[in-house]
């Protein structure tokens, strides 16, 4: 009896070492791999010549989307580009803010199109943007949204728009969340969790089908606008 108990002492022991040696492992490497789970989330294909540039809205205060989508515009990768958001009043929204944005950026007026839509969540808004895109005749779009959002952008459009179009994502620089320390900040915190549960839900929601949104996705989204509009 002595020698099991010693027996069952010493592996117990072993496991507890283990189990030490493995958190102060992860402790070590907790920021690089913080920064590599924050890195998932962006997506810059290799852009080349596109029918259209699309910013999808919401754009933050910094106008960080608009200003990515004016410098792609201004190399000549595309005619046109095209600002897409959300309605807030019956004769304005996001959509003609970011027009202007675009204009101060250096987009001519001629070179923009406006597109307002009720969307309340990514995937609506990538539905109505592909009826748009059908009707307009674009086989190659190049989609820029924020780098936290890029890879479920990707995703969605991906799923929603005819395959016979070709969808290149460019992320956008966004000044709330850094990928390399999006964990320092509160705003990096919810954008990461944000995408974390979006992402996590978007690939459930449409892993059978190519589009038709859900409640969940819906419900999702609008939890995500609320932790935005979260006071710091």
């Amino acid at each position: 009896m002595r020698r099991r108990e010693h027996g069952g002492i010493f592996f117990r022991l072993l496991a507890l070492i283990f189990f030490f040696a493995l958190m102060a492992f992860i402790y070590v490497l907790r920021h690089p791999l913080m920064r590599f789970a924050g890195e998932f989330w962006e997506v810059n294909d290799p852009v080349v010549q596109a029918d259209v540039i699309i910013v999808l809205g919401d754009d933050n205060y910094a106008a960080d989307r608009s200003f990515h989508a004016a410098e792609l515009y201004r190399t000549g990768l595309a005619p046109v580009v095209v600002a897409s958001g959300r309605m807030l009043r019956a004769k304005t929204g996001m959509a003609e803010i970011m027009e202007n944005d675009l204009e101060s950026f250096g987009v001519p007026a001629a070179s923009i199109v406006p597109f307002s839509h009720r969307a309340e969540n990514t995937l609506d808004e990538a539905q109505a943007l592909a009826g748009f895109i059908a009707q307009r005749g674009w086989k190659r779009i190049l989609i820029v949204t924020s780098n936290y959002h890029a890879r479920r952008a990707q995703f969605i459009f991906g799923r929603v728009v005819s395959p016979s179009i070709s969808v290149q994502v460019s992320g956008a620089h966004d000044s709330e969340f850094d990928p390399s320390h999006w964990w320092e900040s509160r705003m990096g915190q919810k954008l990461f969790l944000n995408e974390v549960v979006g992402y996590a839900v978007a690939r459930w929601e449409l892993r059978n089908h190519a589009a038709g949104a859900s409640g969940a996705i819906l419900v999702l989204e609008t939890m995500s606008r609320c932790l935005y509009r979260m006071p710091r």
